[in-house]
């Protein structure tokens, strides 16, 4: 069985002031080199980055010594939709991979101890797998999902939302992260204190 990882770092970041992808945290180490490395760290082989505004910039953060796939959202303007669609394309290419935890940048508390649960599926299910991590009863990040959703969940894709429609339409499985992390996501510079 192979998991990847999808980091998804394409967005423009408005409330941010710059993507997110070219913040760095209070500890000196850029998000997008953080994400990669709690994918990495999990066991997320291949591990895929999406990038989108500024990603010539962006990509100068990745870590050295991580093997990772770029993978650019042309029209990452047009919302989540976007940069999930070119992950998920992306992954494709990789024909040995069952299937991918998907994640944001900007999940600063996220780890790698949330990737693995969120990975450990009976090796004959991961390909129809779909699980979504929550903290306190609300969803978040990350998801994973089974290479047999890849293909309708793409083509469902529209405007600034990602998989939450899909996985609520075919019954994800809830896999309590709480004790992992806040699942809180980072939108603006006031909260990253």
């Amino acid at each position: 069985m192979t998991i990847g990882g999808v980091l998804l770092a394409a967005g423009a970041g408005s409330r941010m002031g710059m993507p997110k992808a070219l913040v760095v945290g209070a500890d000196g180490q850029p998000w997008l080199a953080r994400g990669v490395r709690v994918l990495a760290d999990a066991g997320c082989e291949p591990t895929v980055v999406v990038l989108g505004a500024r990603a010539d910039e962006a990509r100068t953060l990745l870590p050295g010594g991580v093997p990772v796939t770029v993978g650019i959202a042309d029209d990452w303007q047009s919302g989540l939709s976007a940069s999930l669609r070119s992950g998920l394309e992306v992954a494709a290419t990789f024909d040995d991979v069952d299937a991918v935890v998907i994640t944001l940048v900007d999940l600063p508390d996220l780890g790698a101890d949330a990737i693995r649960r969120m990975a450990s599926v009976p090796p004959d299910a991961a390909r129809s797998a779909l699980r979504q991590a929550h903290y306190a009863g609300h969803p978040g990040h990350p998801v994973l999902i089974g290479r047999d959703h890849w293909l309708p969940l793409r083509r469902s894709l529209t405007g600034d939302s990602g998989a939450r429609a899909y996985l609520a339409a075919h019954g994800a499985e809830t896999v309590d992260c709480s004790d992992l992390g806040s699942g809180r996501d980072v939108d603006s510079p006031r909260e990253l204190g």
